[in-house]
């Protein structure tokens, strides 16, 4: 049920025929646009950088930032002592750090411009950590927790100082939950859930209060929904949508990144088809002005 990059599996490659398409997306009218695309590398899960100029990606177990007025295209964000990562990555709040997930199942620490790396988790290596959120104050990370080499073990919400130390698990109900992330006014913690359905795999969108409380459904759908993405002016929302019947977020998928208002989660202002799933939207991916989100697509040949 965790990300498909567990600890000790290789990172995603392309298939043969594949392309890596980057998109940013206008929240008003307007169509996506294609930034970037190559047929050398799988590149997930952008994250806007805090200037605006660029995004942030990994792939081939690397972190990569895309300039995105073209000048210097992309180049390798170097994390030095972090073992090979996946699409779980995250900004703070100030721009100054880069927290990731790596694929030995620990949360590190990098300055977002690239350097040494400090683990922030403690304790055994008997946990999988999928880092997802971090706290407006920049103070908290937001996570999902899952028992390491426990066949069929659900993730939990947890908690941890983004400066490490203890983690704490917050009580979401029954059912595995993931991409948990803060909104705005670091109130409430947005994910996806299982827990309101007895269909396999069926994740709904949800909320919870940040210090803890009852979980509340943002919206009922047929489809299976993940990684629900606030804006930072909290007016707009991203999500991705599988097919009904999904198990998990797979690749290589016909799926939707949908943009709804923060008000209303049922009618969809915008939606975008595109072939993917893993690594399309994993992680928060607006820009800092609200005005655009990033994604990214896989189209195979003859498709």
């Amino acid at each position: 049920m965790a990300d498909s990059e567990d600890t000790g599996m290789r990172p995603r490659t392309l298939a043969a025929g594949q392309r890596t398409v980057v998109w940013t997306a206008p929240t008003g009218p307007g169509a996506p646009e294609p930034v970037f695309e190559t047929g050398d590398m799988l590149l997930e899960a952008p994250n806007w950088s805090s200037d605006g100029r660029s995004l942030l990606l990994n792939g081939d177990g690397r972190l990569w930032r895309l300039d995105l007025d073209g000048a210097s295209g992309l180049s390798e964000v170097e994390l030095r002592g972090v073992p090979p990562i996946n699409n779980d990555h995250v900004l703070a709040p100030d721009g100054r750090t880069l927290y990731v997930s790596g694929m030995d199942g620990h949360l590190y620490a990098v300055p977002a411009g690239g350097g040494d790396g400090r683990r922030l988790t403690e304790g055994a290596d008997d946990v999988l950590h999928y880092l997802h959120g971090v706290s407006p104050d920049g103070t908290t990370l937001a996570y999902v927790h899952i028992p390491r080499d426990e066949p069929g073990a659900q993730g939990r919400l947890a908690l941890m100082p983004a400066a490490g130390g203890p983690a704490r698990v917050l009580d979401t109900g029954d059912g595995h939950i993931d991409g948990p992330e803060y909104s705005p006014d670091g109130a409430w913690i947005l994910f996806n859930t299982e827990t309101f359905t007895t269909a396999p795999g069926h994740a709904q969108l949800a909320r919870v209060p940040a210090l803890g409380g009852p979980v509340e459904r943002l919206h009922t759908s047929d489809t299976v929904d993940w990684f629900p993405h606030l804006s930072p002016d909290g007016r707009h929302a991203t999500y991705l949508s599988f097919p009904s019947g999904t198990l998990g977020h797979p690749e290589n998928l016909d799926v939707t990144v949908n943009l709804v208002r923060a008000d209303d989660w049922s009618v969809p202002v915008h939606s975008h088809g595109l072939f993917g799933g893993q690594g399309t939207v994993n992680v928060n991916s607006w820009a800092p002005d609200s005005e655009r989100y990033a994604f990214v697509s896989y189209p195979l040949s003859g498709r």
